[in-house]
């Protein structure tokens, strides 16, 4: 059995994921691919893509379009986008009993707001990011006093089917945490926008352009997963002395290079992840 599986099977009442868009829907494609039992899963979204109904019902799973009365949630998830919280969030408070541990993935909204709406309990505030889609995640989580070792690992097991799981010692790092990892896909993605149109203003064809960044970027990333060096020691590796990969970083690594702007635009992502609190 696997830790996910043991997980469900150990908890003390269902594991109840509300909202199956993207970052739900990778949650639970996880949990089934791992050997949760789709009968221990209840989900509630008003309106779940057509694919995603076909693998509920496949699974054996239950749909809701809202939460039914009498259900206490061993794992309450909520993968819900941070704008609609304050509104969804008292038609679940019933569900939350003493054994239950509620996980939030909503980028800027604290454990002091999600008590507000759900009262006291073990709480786990969680940061995944998209890759999780793909199995190659990462997520930066956070327990408040409440949580104790037994709901922790649940938590960590249900959630660690999507990549590693990062436990942060103060809440405020989820912020960060948002800002880095959360949000950190996108900047990837737009470092191969960058990279292709670079190239296409050198001459090549857009499509090949891009077809040589996409797959740059992936192979490197690759190499990340697979190898056990430093970020450095692989970018070190790739740089002979006086050749052109040195040309292009003494570009990048220059006083107003890319750090400055990376520093910048980490620092605008944690201080809307901050304002997202209200």
């Amino acid at each position: 059995m696997t830790p996910a599986a043991a997980a469900a099977s150990s908890s003390s009442g269902p594991i109840v994921l509300v909202g199956a868009g993207n970052m739900g829907g990778a949650l639970l494609t996880g949990w089934l691919k791992s050997g949760v039992a789709g009968s221990s899963v209840i989900v509630v979204d008003p309106g779940p893509s057509a694919p995603m109904l076909t693998m509920i019902a496949e699974a054996g799973a239950k749909h809701a379009t809202s939460l039914p009365e009498g259900i206490k949630a061993g794992v309450l998830f909520l993968a819900l986008k941070p704008q609609v919280m304050e509104a969804v969030l008292p038609s679940l408070r019933h569900a939350v009993g003493p054994e239950s541990v509620v996980v939030s993935v909503a980028a800027g909204k604290t454990l002091s707001f999600l008590e507000l709406h759900l009262g006291q309990a073990a709480m786990v505030r969680a940061m995944p990011n998209t890759p999780a889609m793909v199995g190659r995640g990462v997520t930066g989580a956070y327990a408040n006093a409440a949580t104790d070792e037994r709901r922790r690992q649940l938590v960590q097991n249900l959630l660690k089917v999507s990549g590693p799981v990062e436990w942060v010692p103060e809440e405020a790092d989820i912020d960060a945490v948002t800002a880095v990892s959360g949000s950190g896909p996108a900047y990837v993605f737009y470092l191969v926008e960058c990279m292709a149109e670079a190239g296409r203003k050198l001459g090549l064809q857009a499509d090949l352009a891009m077809r040589l960044a996409r797959e740059t970027v992936a192979g490197a990333g690759e190499l990340l997963h697979q190898l056990p060096d430093d970020a450095s020691k692989l970018r070190q590796n790739v740089t002979s002395p006086g050749g052109t990969t040195a040309a292009a970083l003494a570009v990048l690594m220059a006083e107003d290079g890319m750090q400055p702007l990376f520093d910048e635009a980490i620092a605008a992502a944690r201080t809307r992840a901050q304002q997202l609190a209200g």
